[in-house]
């Protein structure tokens, strides 16, 4: 009998989606399903991440992957574009969503969660599946109950398409949940240059730093009298959110409705 969860990956050829089909082909508790890419050509799976033939030739069309492949769970990696689309008709077809981009709107998720429900199939957007940035959202929420003033600081390649990341949003998001807003700083402060102090947000700043040789990092600086803190986390390769990839592919199976954050699975 196989137990194995059968994975759909979409988005298979883009840098995230190529380390997913490596973590699907060789984990002895995952299947892979299915691999969609639009401009991967007619490839197999396994050849495309470098890997022996698996039999899974990489397809273009999502919903005929999704409607013939029997898949549990989709993991997708692609456009803030697309993925409310692909999100919406994995649920169609009974195909529980782990979706890695951001970009999904409070409505969107909510219309989600109810599709999700009516299907009776769990859901997870994560705009971050690194155990240590959620650690470190985490450790930023409990310390701005003791430091509220505070600024995040966000760092990325340059060819990233979204500012603040979804990670640093989440980070905020987090810290305003157990943190009153206040607005920080000299009341008549003045940006001489438009955008200096960065984004606001529920009273603190967010900066989004944007650099050709830089991968993903998120700080947080916190101040108070006579005394700083500093939490940061850094992320080297893709290969080290796969094992927040899995943990999510697992955890969707055992529920219903839609989760938003990993920070859900981290106690």
């Amino acid at each position: 009998m196989n137990n194995k969860i059968r994975v759909v990956v979409s988005g298979a050829g883009g840098r995230m989606g190529k380390e997913v089909v490596k973590l699907v082909l060789q984990d002895e508790e995952l299947e892979l399903a299915a691999a969609v890419d639009r401009s991967s050509g007619d490839i197999d799976a396994g050849r495309l991440v470098g890997l022996e033939d698996s039999g899974v030739i990489v397809t273009s069309d999502l919903e005929a992957a999704l409607a013939g492949s029997n898949g549990d769970v989709l993991v997708d990696f692609t456009t803030p574009q697309s993925a409310y689309t692909n999100t919406a008709l994995a649920i169609k077809y009974g195909v529980r969503p782990v979706i890695g981009t951001t970009g999904f709107t409070p409505e969107q998720m909510v219309e989600l969660d109810k599709q999700c429900q009516e299907q009776g199939i769990g859901g997870l957007i994560a705009p971050n599946f690194s155990i240590g940035a959620i650690l470190l959202m985490k450790f930023a929420a409990q310390a701005s109950k003791y430091f509220p003033h505070l600024e995040i600081i966000e760092y990325h390649g340059d060819q990233k398409l979204d500012a603040p990341s979804g990670t640093a949003v989440k980070t905020a998001e987090m810290i305003s949940e157990v943190r009153e807003e206040l607005r920080q700083g000299n009341p008549k402060e003045e940006e001489t240059i438009e955008g200096a102090r960065g984004g606001y947000y529920n009273g603190f700043r967010i900066h989004s730093v944007r650099l050709p040789g830089v991968f993903a990092q998120e700080e947080v600086i916190f101040g108070g009298f006579g005394q700083s803190l500093k939490i940061r986390h850094d992320s080297y390769e893709r290969a080290g959110y796969m094992p927040g990839v899995k943990m999510g592919i697992e955890k969707v199976m055992g529920y219903t409705g839609l989760i938003y954050g990993f920070e859900h699975f981290i106690e």
